[in-house]
């Protein structure tokens, strides 16, 4: 059978024939849509030892341990540990020596009578590669994207069987098994937005770059993970919260980057609509910043990560090249005011028509879905390196078409400029301390944050010498 063109029943049919797989199926939220593909295919009394649906709260607190959530990845795990630990206790004696047991769960919320929001879950299976080996793991958050419930189901049952499938025969090859998430799907119907592997299966696996695969195969659009390079769901992080987001290529992050943020910050949080809370703050890179010579270099990304996780806050991958998507996007989990430092360079570049010819409504249309109520850009002074010439909000040239549009930016608050600043900082170039910091001219250590020159040295990141 020929794995780059199997369908869910074959694959469901696979794993049945598979004699060395046994396991249990629990569901919570959709039905059994994961084990139903498995009964229909055929001869799943080769693979199912046990399904079970705690639908009631009561029954599923009896069972697994009470949660604060239940479509959480905390209850998913209380799932997978307790389904696999049961089987593994019920069958090792008899049939342990010749079987690889494994458990599947999922707890979903669709869209029903009672429930118009956005549809998503958790899935997950924990299994073993060999007969008695220590269990591996993989852990999955899905958006489901249909308007009909019964499409959600579907969708949710294939890809349930997609993760299935991947796990038992796909495990050497992660980027592989993140491909074979879709099959059989599109990005109109789901979007896998974390995925997180565990276990010998995976062993040597880094799940930021795991993370930086689902963007880059177009599984979503962003993705997120802490300081301590643990996967997040961004919505968990975001929801209801104030967002201040520093875009960047970050290699490495320079003194005025680290002083746009913290001057940016420092006027955010004295914005009225605030009132007195506490923002979260990202640094978000695009995969276009990614890209060395058009090309995504992983090592070079997993540096730039590990210069990151020294100022300690959380880093957003994405595939936004404009800022009104970004902002399109924090939007749908937070109402809360956003906050955008940047460079005056890049403000001009927010004004230049010439970058919205495939937008119907070209640079107004760009600029009505960015500047949206709740959305300020805190402009930090840019240096012409050319000529040396250091320009304000006061002084920024801009086209003479967008002359007025600018003003009405400026005087209506918009756009605020980063008011302290540190003059000197703006003669310092990412390229020329890249530059230097490869050629062993020390020079470029008083350029970056000394906790990122530290980690630089440590660890020999960008090439150093």
């Amino acid at each position: 059978m020929n794995e780059e063109k199997q369908n869910t029943d074959q694959k469901a049919l696979q794993i049945n024939f598979d004699k060395a797989r046994y396991g249990t199926f629990a569901e919570i939220g959709a039905g059994q849509e994961v084990a139903r593909w498995f009964f229909r295919a055929g001869g799943a009394a080769s693979t199912v030892a046990k399904t079970i649906s705690a639908y009631d709260m009561t029954v599923s607190d009896a069972i697994y341990g009470p949660a604060e959530r239940y479509v959480s990845r905390q209850r998913l795990q209380a799932m997978l540990n307790y389904e696999f630990d049961l089987v593994v206790q019920r069958l090792d004696k008899p049939r342990g020596d010749q079987t690889a047991f494994f458990a599947f769960a999922n707890t979903v919320a669709t869209c029903s009578f009672g429930r118009q929001a956005e549809g998503h879950g958790w899935l997950g299976i924990r299994f073993q590669g060999s007969p008695r080996q220590r269990p591996s793991e993989i852990i999955i958050h899905v958006r489901m994207l249909d308007t009909e419930a019964v499409r959600e189901q579907e969708a949710l049952g294939i890809v349930g069987v997609n993760l299935i499938h991947g796990a038992f025969y796909r495990n050497t090859s992660p980027v592989t098994l993140i491909a074979s998430l879709m099959d059989g799907l599109s990005s109109e119907r789901v979007e896998v937005d974390l995925i997180r592997f565990a276990g010998p299966c995976f062993a040597g696996v880094d799940n930021r770059l795991m993370a930086l695969q689902l963007v880059e195969q177009k599984l979503t659009e962003a993705t997120m993970f802490t300081a301590e390079g643990e996967s997040v769901i961004p919505g968990e992080m975001l929801y209801k919260k104030p967002v201040l987001v520093e875009r960047g290529s970050f290699r490495p992050l320079t003194n005025p980057m680290l002083e746009m943020l913290e001057r940016a910050h420092e006027q955010f949080v004295k914005e009225p609509a605030l009132a007195g809370e506490t923002p979260v703050t990202l640094l978000e890179m695009t995969l276009r910043q990614l890209q060395v010579a058009d090309v995504i270099d992983h090592g070079d990304f997993l540096d730039r990560v590990d210069t990151l996780r020294a100022l300690k806050w959380p880093v957003l991958i994405s595939s936004f090249r404009r800022y009104h998507r970004l902002v399109q996007y924090l939007g749908r989990h937070t109402q809360k005011m956003i906050g955008l430092p940047l460079g005056l360079a890049r403000v001009r570049n927010i004004l230049d028509e010439k970058f919205y010819t495939d937008l119907d409504g070209g640079i107004m249309e760009s600029l009505g879905q960015l500047l949206r109520t709740g959305v300020k850009l805190y402009a930090y002074p840019w240096r012409n390196h050319e000529t040396g010439q250091v320009f304000t909000l006061d002084t920024l040239e801009v086209p003479p078409n967008v002359r007025h549009l600018y003003a009405h930016l400026v005087e209506n608050h918009f756009v605020e400029e980063i008011k302290s600043y540190t003059p000197e900082f703006l003669t310092v170039n990412s390229n020329v301390v890249l530059a230097k910091l490869q050629s062993g001219d020390a020079a470029w250590e008083q350029m970056v944050p000394a906790p990122i020159a530290e980690v630089i040295k440590a660890k020999k990141l960008f090439g150093f010498k």
